[in-house]
């Protein structure tokens, strides 16, 4: 196929929209009076609302290119029916021209998602493109924070039951020993299993720190129902990852829920819903976006520079 170069927006026409774009937004954005536990992601359907009415002119004036930009919002906020919806655009050339790389792309995100005519559609439009465009790099979600000003201890949890206060018990004593901070380590259980020794996910991951049998194998863990293994398993693949990401918190929340692999796939925090809403509920736990590492367990990860490069993201000390 024959790919059209893109045209960018210049001068006033790029403010102009740029000001479209917000606006729209601000209208998507949840009010003052919202909880305190509104997350961006509570704004998708929203934000889809006025993608779709500029998409098909009503109410407004058709505007296509809006359209994708709103649709691409929603899409970095993780929603698989943007993401969708971006494809069928590019894949049927909607106003703009045909792109069946950036079509693949956008099917390739929502298809992971479970969005069945994403993975039909993925068959027919060929390799995804290498590249994610401008308006899905997260830049808030993977800054990180200065080191020196992080809080890593912040709001030490107690536990409300019993069980919660054994769990942070182990951690404590624990957790030292993996160099990894323990309300890190108790953010993650938190999210994970909300401290439910017996938890196990459809997808088998089990226990408290939700070991998938791979990562339990990986790290050694004969009784992932057992909390005091569970809790050390979990410790090392934490310690790990923060070893493999530089200590770059979201970027370490993201792997420990999709993977590693997913991070680097997408340059960054995977444009999942699930995950996005995972790694905006450890922000809310664990008050630092950047955590001491232990840069002697592995070497970094291979695409770690092009992340920074995108995403302006600066990496936390060593730990000495």
């Amino acid at each position: 196929m024959n790919q059209q170069p893109r045209r960018r927006r210049s001068g006033p026409a790029r403010r102009w929209r740029t000001a479209l774009v917000a606006l729209a937004l601000a209208l998507a954005a949840p009010s003052a009076r919202a909880g305190l536990d509104e997350t961006p992601g509570d704004r998708i359907p929203a934000i889809i609302e006025q993608a779709r009415a500029y998409e098909h002119g009503e109410g407004r004036p058709r505007d296509i290119a809006l359209a994708i930009d709103l649709y691409c919002e929603a899409s970095r906020l993780g929603d698989a029916e943007a993401q969708y919806s971006l494809g069928w655009i590019y894949a049927n050339a909607r106003g703009v021209p045909r792109d069946d790389a950036m079509a693949a792309l956008y099917f390739e995100m929502a298809a992971a998602q479970g969005h069945e005519q994403a993975r039909r559609m993925l068959a027919r439009v060929g390799p995804p493109a290498a590249e994610m465009p401008e308006c899905m790099r997260d830049r808030a979600l993977v800054a990180v924070a200065d080191p020196e000003l992080a809080t890593l201890y912040a709001d030490d949890f107690v536990g409300d039951t019993p069980e919660q206060r054994r769990v942070a018990e182990i951690v404590r004593t624990l957790a030292p020993q993996f160099q990894v901070s323990p309300q890190f380590a108790l953010a993650i259980i938190r999210a994970e299993s909300n401290f439910d020794a017996n938890a196990r996910s459809p997808k088998n991951a089990q226990g408290l720190m939700q070991l998938i049998p791979e990562t339990s194998t990986r790290f050694s863990v004969n009784k992932p129902f057992d909390p005091t293994q569970n809790i050390r398993g979990g410790l090392a693949y934490l310690r790990w990852l923060l070893a493999y990401f530089q200590g770059n918190v979201p970027l370490v929340a993201a792997a420990y829920n999709a993977g590693e692999g997913k991070v680097e796939r997408y340059r960054g925090i995977p444009p999942y819903a699930e995950t996005r809403a995972y790694v905006q509920r450890i922000r809310r736990y664990f008050r630092s976006d950047s955590h001491p590492f232990d840069a002697t367990v592995t070497e970094p990860s291979p695409v770690l520079t092009g992340i920074r490069d995108v995403s302006g993201v600066r990496r936390a000390s060593p730990k000495p």
